[in-house]
């Protein structure tokens, strides 16, 4: 009776997963953010859409950037087809506060009732 000879294929295998072990980590980088510090606990992804705002201005929705024109319009879409529970705003710490503003009045423009505002939790000192 003749033998299957697998150890080329563990081989592979082993490689496959030393490659998706070292590129996991890289695909959860998400959007660079400076967040201010305050009480918090920890934001858990799939919970809603979260909109971030980077400390250049610019707006990522779920790590796509959009322009501030663009947001508007496709902000509303977005709420319109996946209906979030809520929505989670990340604005960089040094962001213009009016800036936040702007993007909480489209948050909430698009009829979205449940908002929380991302932040890094303060050092217990």
């Amino acid at each position: 009776m003749a033998d299957v000879n697998v150890t080329s294929l563990v081989d592979v295998m082993l490689v496959l997963l030393i490659v998706f072990m070292i590129t996991a980590p890289m695909m959860q980088g998400g959007v660079d953010v400076e967040l201010p510090r305050a009480e918090a606990r920890p934001l858990s992804p799939k919970e809603g859409m979260v909109v971030s705002v980077n400390r250049d201005g610019r707006i990522y929705v779920d790590q796509t950037q959009v322009s501030f024109r663009d947001f508007r319009v496709t902000f509303r879409s977005l709420v319109a087809t996946r209906k979030p529970s809520g929505v989670y705003l990340q604005a960089d710490a040094r962001v213009p506060y009016g800036e936040v503003v702007r993007v909480l009045a489209v948050i909430r423009g698009a009829g979205v009732q449940n908002v929380g505002l991302v932040a890094q939790e303060e050092d217990p000192s």
